[in-house]
């Protein structure tokens, strides 16, 4: 549609408004991009100045859009347009406005117990396979110690946020989404098997795991490794063989 097919919307919101309306509320109401948005908010300038005697004589309107006679709306006055995010929401732009608006502490709240579980969970299962604490510096210094039972919660827990984060993301290359998704499924499901597993093994009281668990988890840290390097590897690829 034309300009002059969106005066008669954008007019309404004026007078709804009694004020001149922002370009976002102009992209909101009327569906239009920011130009048109501005072109349409200049036609309504002009025309609140020709109304009131005001108009200067090259017809032309200042760039702020200030109207002696008529008072801007608070919307106008709070902050610029730096996107079309009402009317184009798949834009870059527009995700970054609603991710905003949607704030992250809220995940952090409720992903703090689970931290605390999981992270629990998988040092107690290493060190009932084995895990423990080693001197990582002998001979240079002695007395530092590394308890090895944390690489498990920090490498595959963490594994499991990248490959999430890959995996919904609209940027990656189809390849790198389509690895990302199942070894991120992979990992959670591994994840879950060994909070279980420890759960059922500290409940029996045992004192070691079997040895099966213990193959199985003492290769996690390699697995995780190889994970990570190959969604690396396909996100900077991208999609080509």
């Amino acid at each position: 549609m034309t300009t002059d097919e969106k005066l008669p919307a954008a007019r309404e919101l004026m007078s709804e408004l009694d004020g001149l309306p922002s370009l976002r509320q102009l992209m909101a109401r009327v569906g239009v991009g920011q130009d048109r948005a501005r072109t349409l908010r200049g036609v309504l300038v002009a025309e609140a100045l020709s109304d009131t005697g005001m108009a200067d004589r090259s017809g032309t309107v200042s760039d702020n859009g200030e109207i002696p006679a008529i008072e801007a709306s608070p919307v106008a006055a709070n902050s610029p347009i730096t996107d079309t995010a009402e009317a184009h929401p798949d834009t870059p732009q527009a995700r970054r406005v609603r991710g905003r608006a949607h704030r992250a502490w809220p995940v952090l709240v409720v992903a703090l117990p689970a931290f605390v579980a999981v992270w629990s969970g998988w040092v107690g299962l290493g060190q009932l396979a084995g895990f423990g604490v080693m001197h990582p510096l002998p001979g240079i210094a002695d007395g530092v110690q590394l308890d090895t039972a944390i690489t498990l919660p920090i490498g595959l827990e963490a594994y499991a946020v990248l490959a999430l984060g890959v995996w919904l993301s609209t940027v990656c290359p189809a390849r790198a989404r389509r690895f990302a998704a199942v070894s991120a499924c992979v990992s959670l499901l591994v994840g879950a098997a060994g909070q279980v597993g420890y759960h059922l093994l500290s409940a029996a009281g045992a004192r070691h795991a079997p040895w099966p668990i213990t193959t199985a988890v003492s290769v996690l840290p390699v697995v995780v490794l190889g994970m990570a390097a190959a969604l690396i590897h396909l996100i900077r690829t991208g999609d080509t063989p």
